[in-house]
């Protein structure tokens, strides 16, 4: 399977002991469009190379969590069709919620990877072992991230980190 380049960012070592992936969804999963139904409901367009690349992952042995300042019904749909247990909404402080999710898994903060695009991440991005803004990022957020998509969110990007940490963790 052909991977893309791997960014300097991520080290062999590093891949190999990453253990989690948390995801922000507004902007990461989805463009950060929403969309409103005649009810009110909100409704999200996911990439399904995305939700492929989770699948991967998590084949892998990488748990993967979401983690969103926002709730949804669709995303709550969507990672229980992807597997995704790990699903925290309507998050005020996304580093508390790093500390449940770090404590539930027995992890720490260097076993971790996170993938967002706004400044409500930024706090996880100091944290975490590997740190990625997607290409259309909040600049705040780009510049508090290790390395940075070619791809904007909800169009893959969240792949293209997953391809980066399963060809950074493969034998050399």
């Amino acid at each position: 399977m052909p991977f893309a380049a791997v960014p300097k960012c991520i080290t062999h070592r590093m891949a190999r002991r990453l253990a989690l992936l948390v995801l922000d969804v507004d902007g990461v999963l989805t463009d950060g469009g929403l969309w409103y139904g005649p009810r009110g409901e909100t409704l999200k367009r996911f990439h399904v190379r995305d939700g492929h690349g989770i699948k991967l992952l998590r084949a892998a042995g990488i748990e993967v969590a979401v983690v969103s300042g926002r709730k949804s019904a669709a995303v709550r749909a969507r990672c229980r069709e992807l597997g995704v247990k790990l699903v925290m909404q309507g998050v005020e402080d996304k580093s508390q919620a790093l500390d449940r999710l770090l404590q539930r898994l027995s992890l720490t903060d260097t076993q971790v990877a996170c993938i967002g695009d706004d400044t409500p991440d930024v706090p996880l991005f100091v944290r975490v072992a590997l740190a990625v803004a997607v290409s259309d990022a909040h600049p705040l957020a780009t510049r508090a991230a290790h390395c940075r998509t070619t791809l904007p969110g909800g169009h893959g990007a969240v792949r293209e980190v997953v391809d980066w940490i399963l060809a950074a963790r493969s034998p050399v």
